[in-house]
């Protein structure tokens, strides 16, 4: 019976995401469902047959190129499939398609927006801008998203050039907290719990002990709660208004 060489067929895979590791100058590739390589990782999917489209270490898995065995032998010392395929999927590149690179970009601008929309404010009417506006201001400043650095850190960076261009009224939204301490707690952690005070409106003393009332960056709430939590049952802190403006 004569063999059937057939030309190496691209293999249409859907729904697919490779996994990509280089050894040396070879370069290995698997075929595995969207999504289900970080839930393995996380080992949130434990079936490997849910997570691989086929079952085989590949070249090039695009144009169906199935890695040979001298190749797996001189870079991975074995050409056991499952072992092969156990390291590329733990510890190999995940290349995303255009499709999951795009949601994921969307999600990260979606945070981006959010961020920047719970953290600011009209200062005249103290109400928050919805994130379409924000992303209009920004477009119109030139500031874009960069998916591959911190969303946070950027979501920072886009409120200082907001709050300085000023677009359209806009401010950063601050906490007014009030906070109780005994005297003993007042002369113990004082100086730590300044440090992230923003300005004191009001300050009251009395034999039991100090009332703060004061404007802070909302970020340093839960830091003052863990300065308090160090003086137990002497000190307090309560949030007055969220949506509360420096100066």
């Amino acid at each position: 019976m004569g063999v059937i060489n057939q030309p190496n067929s691209q293999i249409r895979l859907t729904n697919v995401s490779l996994v990509r590791m280089k050894k040396g100058k070879k370069r290995f590739e698997i075929a595995c469902y969207q999504n289900k390589v970080q839930d393995w990782r996380s080992k949130i999917e434990k079936d490997l047959d849910e997570v691989l489209q086929i079952p085989q270490v590949f070249q090039n898995v695009s144009k169906g190129q199935v890695a040979n065995n001298e190749d797996l032998m001189a870079s991975f010392g074995t050409t056991n499939q499952d072992e092969i395929i156990l390291e590329i999927l733990t510890k190999g590149e995940i290349q995303l398609n255009e499709k999951e690179r795009n949601a994921n970009l969307q999600q990260k601008q979606n945070e981006f927006l959010n961020i920047i929309s719970t953290k600011c404010i009209n200062p005249k009417s103290k109400k928050r801008y919805p994130p379409s506006m924000l992303q209009k201001a920004l477009d119109q400043l030139k500031f874009h998203l960069n998916p591959t650095k911190s969303t946070k850190l950027q979501a920072l960076d886009a409120i200082k050039l907001l709050v300085e261009k000023q677009v359209f009224p806009i401010a950063r939204a601050q906490m007014k907290v009030k906070v109780v301490l005994t005297k003993k707690a007042y002369a113990k952690v004082f100086e730590e719990i300044k440090g992230n005070i923003d300005s004191i409106e009001d300050e009251s003393k009395d034999a039991k002990g100090v009332e703060i009332v004061c404007i802070i960056d909302p970020i340093n709430y839960r830091t003052i709660l863990d300065v308090l939590e160090g003086v137990e049952g002497q000190g307090s802190v309560e949030v007055l208004d969220m949506m509360a403006l420096l100066g």
